[in-house]
Formats: C-alpha cells, sequence, structure tokens
C-alpha cells in the first residue's frame, strides 16, 4: 500500500497552534521526528556538483530556512516551510528537488520534478537562481508561463526536461493540449502557495497535483501561511515536517517600517515626488495600473528615471522594464502588486508603498523587496488622515510595530528616512520597451471571441491589485498567465553546458 493510500485511511494528526493569529491555520505536527538542522552544505549528502556549484555561487553557509529543511528534505520526507521572502527558500527546496533527480532522465514531455508559483515573475527568479545548479547535475529546466509562446513552451516540453517551473494556468493548458505528462513526477513543489490560493488557482492546482504520482514528495513553502491552504496541507501533505523561520517581516531586525502621516494628496505627491528623486533605488508600489503609469510620467517630467511595472504590459515589456531597474538604468521602479512577490533586486534598500495594500501579506510581500538576504532596508507607508484607523489595523495583523511621523515634503525627517531630495526638474526619457502586437487587431482563431472583449477580461484578471474586487476569485478557472497566452508565451530549456534554447534570464542571487 503507498503512502498516500495510507494516508486516506487516517486522520490527519492532531493539530497544534504556533503564534496564534486569526489568519494562520494551526499547524500540523509531525508524528515522526524531524532530522536535525545543519551548519554547513558539505555534511549533507548532495552531489558534487551542486557542492562545487554552491561554492563558485559564493554560498558558504546554509540560510535557516535551508540549514533546517534540507536533511529532511533530501530523505523525501514531506514538507511545510516558512520563511520570509528573501529568506532563501527557492535553494531550500531546489537543491533538494536536484539532488534527489539527479542522474535520471526524463522521457519526452514527462517531467521528473514540478515547481508551481503564482506569477510568471517568480517563475523566471526560480528558473534563474536554479540554473547554474541544474547544469552542475546536467539536467534540462523548462519554465512555462503566460504571455509567452505557449507553441514554443510544448516544444521544450516535447523535447524533455526533468524539472519543469511553471504558473498552474499554462501548465493546466499543457496538460489539456497533451503536451505535458505528468503521471511520472515524483517530486511537487508549491511556493507561495497562500498567493496561488488567493488568486484563486486552488483548483488547477489541485487538478494537477493529483495527476504527479501518488508515492512522490511533495513540498510546500510560503513567507506566509493562512487557512486558504489548510486543504491542500491536509490533502496532499503526509505527515510533513513543519519549519517556521523569520514567519513575519516585523521579526526582521535589518528591516524598518516607518508609517508616515501626510497631510493630503496634494502634499503625498510631493513627499512621493522627493522620495522618487533619492539617490539610489527605490520601488514605489500604487494600486492601479494607470495611477503607476501617471506616476512614472510625472517621475519622468520632474527628471527621475521611472519606469512603470503592471498586468497591463507584455511579458517582454516586463522583462525589459524590469532588466533595467536591475541595471540602474532605471532607479525609480512604479508597480502595482505584480512585483509584490517574484522579483529580487539586489542592494534595493527602499520600497515605498505610496498606496498603502488592504491586506497584511501583501504588505509582507511588498516590503520583502528589501532586506532580502540579510541584507538591510526600510519599508515606508504614507497614509492619508482617513486611512489611519485602516494601517492601524494592518501593521497589527502584519505583526509590525513601525514608527511613526506627520511629515510634510519639505521636512528635513523625510530625507533622514528615505533619502528624498529635490527632483532636478529637467525632463529625462527612458526608452520604453517595445510592446508585442495588440491582441485586439487579431481575432481569437481558437474560440472566436472578439478580441476586444477578450483584452478586456485579460484586463481584469491580469494585474493583482489592478482587478476589479473579486476579479481574481471569478475569473481564475482559468489563471491570470492563461488569458496571456494569447499575447505570445515563455519556455526555456537550460542544457548541461549552460545552453538553452527559448529565453533566458540572468543569474539569481
Amino acid at each position: 500500500m503507498s503512502r498516500r493510500s495510507q494516508k486516506s485511511n487516517r486522520r490527519p494528526p492532531s493539530p497544534r497552534t504556533s503564534t496564534p493569529s486569526p489568519h494562520e491555520f494551526r499547524l500540523p505536527e509531525s508524528t515522526t521526528p524531524a532530522a536535525p538542522a545543519v551548519e554547513d552544505f558539505a555534511s549533507m549528502d548532495m552531489p558534487a556538483g551542486l557542492l562545487k556549484t554552491l561554492t563558485a555561487q559564493g554560498v558558504t553557509t546554509p540560510f535557516p530556512i535551508q540549514a533546517a529543511t534540507l536533511p529532511n528534505s533530501l530523505a523525501g520526507r514531506d514538507l511545510l516551510g516558512r520563511g520570509r521572502t528573501g529568506s532563501g527558500k527557492t535553494l531550500a527546496f531546489g537543491l533538494a528537488l536536484l539532488a534527489r533527480t539527479a542522474g535520471l532522465r526524463a522521457e519526452p514531455k514527462a517531467p521528473l520534478a514540478l515547481v508551481l508559483v503564482p506569477t510568471r515573475e517568480l517563475a523566471q527568479q526560480v528558473t534563474d537562481a536554479l540554473t547554474p545548479y541544474a547544469t552542475a547535475v546536467n539536467l534540462r529546466l523548462a519554465t512555462v508561463v503566460g504571455g509567452l509562446s505557449i507553441t514554443k513552451q510544448a516544444a521544450v516540453l516535447r523535447r524533455g526536461a526533468e524539472v519543469v517551473v511553471a504558473t498552474p494556468g499554462r501548465l493546466n493548458d499543457l496538460v489539456e493540449r497533451g503536451d505535458c505528462v505528468l503521471g511520472g513526477v515524483r517530486i511537487t513543489v508549491l511556493d507561495e502557495a497562500d498567493q496561488m490560493t488567493d488568486m484563486g488557482f486552488l483548483p488547477q492546482i489541485t487538478k494537477l497535483i493529483q495527476q504527479v504520482r501518488s508515492d512522490g514528495q511533495r513540498m510546500l513553502f510560503s513567507a506566509t501561511l493562512d487557512r486558504n491552504i489548510d486543504r491542500l496541507v491536509q490533502r496532499f501533505l503526509t505527515d510533513p515536517v513543519v519549519h517556521s523561520v523569520d514567519p513575519s517581516a516585523g521579526a526582521v531586525t535589518t528591516m524598518e517600517h516607518h508609517v508616515l502621516h501626510v497631510q493630503d494628496e496634494t502634499d503625498k505627491k510631493a513627499v512621493t515626488m522627493r522620495i522618487g528623486a533619492r539617490d539610489g533605488r527605490v520601488i514605489l508600489f500604487l494600486d492601479t495600473k494607470r495611477s503607476a503609469d501617471r506616476l512614472a510620467k510625472q517621475l519622468l517630467a520632474v527628471g527621475v528615471r521611472a519606469a512603470a511595472l503592471h498586468g497591463g504590459r507584455s511579458q517582454p515589456q516586463r522583462n525589459r522594464t524590469l532588466e533595467q531597474f536591475k541595471s540602474g538604468h532605471v532607479t525609480a521602479l512604479v508597480a502595482t502588486n505584480v512585483a509584490a512577490r517574484g522579483i529580487h533586486v539586489d542592494d534595493l534598500d527602499l520600497v515605498v508603498n505610496v498606496d498603502p495594500p488592504t491586506d497584511h501579506k501583501d504588505y509582507l510581500h511588498r516590503g520583502g523587496r528589501t532586506a532580502r538576504a540579510g541584507g538591510s532596508g526600510s519599508v515606508v507607508t504614507l497614509v492619508l488622515p482617513e486611512q489611519k484607523r485602516d494601517i492601524t489595523r494592518l501593521m497589527s495583523d502584519a505583526g509590525v510595530r513601525p514608527r511613526t511621523a506627520r511629515i510634510k515634503s519639505s521636512d528635513a525627517e523625510l530625507a533622514v528616512i528615505t533619502g528624498a531630495r529635490e527632483p532636478s526638474g529637467v525632463p529625462v526619457t527612458i526608452e520604453a520597451p517595445q510592446p508585442t502586437a495588440p491582441a485586439a487587431s487579431r481575432p481569437d482563431r481558437k474560440s472566436g471571441t472578439k478580441p476586444g472583449k477578450r483584452s478586456a477580461r485579460r484586463r481584469r484578471i491580469d494585474g493583482g491589485a489592478d482587478a476589479a474586487p473579486g476579479a481574481g476569485a471569478r475569473s481564475a478557472g482559468r489563471g491570470s498567465d492563461h488569458r496571456a497566452a494569447a499575447r505570445g508565451t515563455t519556455g526555456g530549456t537550460v542544457r548541461a553546458g549552460g545552453r538553452s534554447s527559448g529565453r533566458r534570464g540572468g543569474r539569481s542571487a
């Protein structure tokens, strides 16, 4: 009898509570003792190629989430891991997945390991982070997400890839087309599972996991865990080892949190412009695509090298904007929640919530773009008088005790906290990423849907905070990455020696 069938005949283990919160579910208690944490990678049973690559990448000491989880995941245990964003979760599951898959070869269309993530950006980041390690053990890595050519992705899978990193909507499409078969998947990872369920992907995730090997290993990692994913844990994890490391952004001593109360919208704009003109990069978060585009234009007009990033841009445009920001060609990234997860930028020390988020998880993940990998940084939230009560509740739910101040754009304290300064006033121009051919100019050959109607539907669901209230839940039966398939899709297979077919990004820390 397989371990999965054994699970179905027993009641879930009795739960226990860790750090009670109305937003978190009760973590399961493992009935089998966990292996102790380790102090170095060399003491773990991993292929020599992985150990050599860790050294070459300058990764010498495991982060806490890696030290705690790897001894168990390498042994094949199911695992539930929680660690703040930027804490090293990608290598925590990636090294185990690659080590346990090394030496195997996948048949065409039949991957051996699967990583599911909520967003295209996170999929690319995971791919970039794991590429050198996959190459070291001769494993092929494929990325499948919406927004790029599904035909090219299908071709990659037909050639064969041991590891697939995917968003649920696009992978479901490929499975339904017969371009991917999941019956041979031995290891399944859900990264940022809470966001996937928040986006309405739970039915698709369930459908996908039901197709992988019933006796396979499952690992679930996230910066936050709440009751939305309790069903996933109970249904798909067998006697999991549970590790919770740095569960709250408020516990990160290298991250400062500031709430700055501004008098009105006029002063809020002036404060924002001065922060945007600081010496150094900054991410400015807003609620909507339109407001992000407007602020980016205003910043450019006063001499700030700014660019907008949101779900209304095609995937190639989004990739180009991120590359400009990482290189320093753009210094102020004006973004919606599409940038709240899955984006890693070295040495980013300031994130500003120009529009405060409404959900504490969004706050934690926006802030998690700074103070990554042991670095330091600040999260600043601008608050209007009518938002004061909501912000107090938000900070409480996030487990954060911010420093508060009443600020005007001319105050010296603003410069001390954020590095704000007066913009030069000399307009600048940033070469805009070239758009793909507009979808509205082409008919939908598959469904016959009118282009305008299909584009409106895509706009409604593709931007996280940009979506209309409730739109994510209504539309996620197909997923935001599914809608974008008509624009054109990604997918590259990383081969031994570092060569790749399809798009491949730069190396990520």
